[in-house]
C-alpha cells in the first residue's frame, strides 16, 4: 500500500517567516518529507531502495537551508544565533546517525523516519524558528505596498 499524494505537513501562513528566500526552503522541506512519506509502502525493500537513493540529496537540503538561516542571522546580528545553530548542528548529528545505523543494517522504517523529521521540523519552524522571525520582524522595514522587508542582498548575493 503506498500513500498516493498525501501530505504529512501541510503548508500554511503559521509557518512563514516573511523572508521569502527562508519561507520558499521551508516550503522545500515540507515537500521533501512529503514525498518520503509517499513512498512509505510498508515493503522493506522498497522503502530501503527508496531511502538509499534520497537521504543524501535531503541532508545536503537541510544543511543548505540551515547555512542560509545562519548567514541571515548573522547579518542581522541575531542575538540568538549561537543557540540556533547548536539545534541545527544536533539535528544533523542525530540524522547522520540514523543513516550510519540504516546503513549497519538496523531496522528502518521509512514511515517513523518521516514522522519524525515532520516533528521535528514542525516544532523547529513553530519554537525555534519564531524567535529569528520576531526579530526579523523588529528590524524590518516596511515598503510602500505594505510589505515588510529586510536587505538581504549580502546574504543573497553569497548563496
Amino acid at each position: 500500500m503506498i500513500s498516493n499524494d498525501c501530505e504529512l505537513i501541510s503548508w500554511n501562513s503559521k509557518l512563514s517567516c516573511g523572508v521569502k528566500l527562508i519561507d520558499d526552503q521551508h516550503k522545500g522541506l515540507v515537500d521533501l518529507v512529503n514525498e518520503m512519506f509517499n513512498h512509505v509502502t510498508g515493503n522493506f525493500v522498497q522503502e530501503h531502495d527508496y531511502f538509499t537513493r534520497v537521504i543524501h540529496e535531503v541532508v545536503q537540503y537541510v544543511k543548505k537551508h540551515f547555512a542560509t538561516e545562519e548567514k541571515i542571522m548573522l547579518a542581522v546580528k541575531f542575538s540568538g544565533y549561537a543557540e540556533h545553530k547548536k539545534e541545527h548542528d544536533t539535528f544533523i548529528r542525530v540524522i547522520i546517525n540514523n543513516i550510519h545505523e540504516f546503513e549497519a543494517g538496523k531496522r528502518f522504517t521509512l514511515s517513523a523516519f518521516t514522522r519524525y523529521l515532520k516533528d521535528w521540523i514542525l516544532s523547529h519552524i513553530a519554537l525555534v524558528d519564531k524567535q529569528y522571525f520576531e526579530y526579523f520582524k523588529s528590524i524590518a522595514t516596511r515598503k510602500s505596498d505594505g510589505r515588510l522587508t529586510i536587505n538581504l542582498e549580502d546574504v543573497n548575493r553569497n548563496q
